[in-house]
């Protein structure tokens, strides 16, 4: 069973589906709880801000940094699952999500 990603309070917008493992993907794309602009989440919402989506399409990777060493930075290219994911997020404006 897919997993799918929601967009909160957007009832006029179909549930995204993506892979099992997008439950942990989503730690590499999501806004620090707490930061500028970041509201106050439920369990399982998270925030993806629009102009750091906007970015990772144009540059069709993410930037991952070892938890380890900050020191240590990889660029990842993005697979086409993320690619149209973040594409669905692009186009509808969309920044607060829910996993169910």
């Amino acid at each position: 069973m897919p997993t799918l990603v929601h967009a909160v309070g957007r009832s006029d917008l179909p549930a995204y589906p993506m892979s099992d493992r997008f439950r942990h993907e989503i730690a590499y794309f999501m806004s620090v709880p707490g930061a500028a602009g970041v509201p106050e989440l439920a369990a399982g919402e998270y925030w993806v801000a629009l102009d750091q989506t906007r970015t990772w399409l144009d540059e069709g990777a993410i930037l991952v940094v070892s938890p380890l060493d900050s020191a240590s930075r990889t660029e990842v290219e993005l697979s086409e699952e993320l690619e149209g994911w973040l594409e669905w997020m692009a186009k509808h404006q969309v920044e607060h999500i829910r996993i169910g």
